[in-house]
């Protein structure tokens, strides 16, 4: 009699959860069809778009997790499996999580949005948060930069993104500025012809715009010239550097003295101590 009441009860149960079971497993095997086939449409879509190599496989993975989760929630509530409580443990858990790792989260939603809005990309050369160097690396969650004497600098992607920061090789070309002083009683004319056949004299240095030289400041100890000219980005320090050794060589060559900073003192004698 036992058994019988088993086996009644093992036939009623399946009569009523086989249907919802074998409905839940038709729904997950063309669910799972669906969402393959979402995000291959998905992965061709961002490699057409041209984005980011380390961002396409990750965007691909998130939203292929996401739906996965949307399908067994969906498959679960078919067969009979309340979901209020489970979302809710579920939401709180995320919650939890969220408030832990709140840097982290931060720094990942930062470089989601470097990796899509591409502000710089490897190669650049950029200041950020008071460091400069050579981007060597964008990650999810840390910009990775090379500086001029090969240090390693890891700085998180939710500073540089919540803040300003200077992209040197957005542009092709630069502005170089020097200020060279000159001394009280020089012929300034001559500098200026001084400079401006240096700047001719090199070729990396771009013909238009024009180089501008004219007198900036009457300084203390000196006459103050500035000279700007354009170069091509790659070029910057080398003129740079280049120019500031010609001045100092072709000045004393003609005469033009470089000043450096003087103070004269008077010394007054008290007669009552002749």
């Amino acid at each position: 009699m036992d058994i019988q009441n088993v086996l009644d009860q093992v036939i009623e149960m399946a009569v009523f959860y086989g249907p919802k079971l074998l409905g839940a497993l038709v729904v997950w095997i063309i669910g799972s069809w669906i969402i393959k086939m979402l995000s291959k449409g998905l992965m061709k879509i961002l490699e057409a778009s041209k984005m980011d190599e380390t961002l396409r496989p990750f965007l691909a993975g998130l939203v292929n997790t996401g739906l996965k989760i949307l399908l067994v929630i969906s498959v679960m509530g078919m067969v009979g499996i309340q979901m209020t409580s489970f979302i809710a443990i579920l939401g709180a858990a995320g919650l939890a999580v969220g408030m832990a790792l709140s840097g982290t989260l931060q720094n990942f939603a930062g470089g989601v949005m470097i990796l899509i809005f591409r502000p710089y990309k490897i190669g650049d050369y950029i200041d950020a948060l008071g460091f400069a160097g050579t981007v060597k690396e964008i990650q999810i969650f840390n910009t990775i930069l090379t500086t001029v004497d090969n240090k390693t600098i890891i700085l998180p992607n939710g500073d540089i993104s919540g803040s300003s920061f200077t992209n040197y090789s957005t542009e092709p070309t630069r502005r170089v500025d020097w200020t060279f002083g000159i001394g009280y009683g020089d012929d300034v004319d001559k500098a200026k012809q001084v400079l401006k056949k240096l700047a001719d004299r090199d070729e990396r240095i771009l013909k238009d715009p024009e180089v501008f030289i004219a007198v900036s400041e009457l300084a203390d100890s000196s006459v103050n010239l500035t000279m700007r000219a354009w170069v091509n980005a790659a070029d910057y320090w080398g003129v740079f550097f280049a120019m500031n050794e010609n001045v100092y060589k072709s000045f004393s060559q003609v005469g033009l003295n470089i000043p450096f900073p003087q103070m004269d003192i008077h010394l007054i004698k008290d007669e009552e101590e002749e």
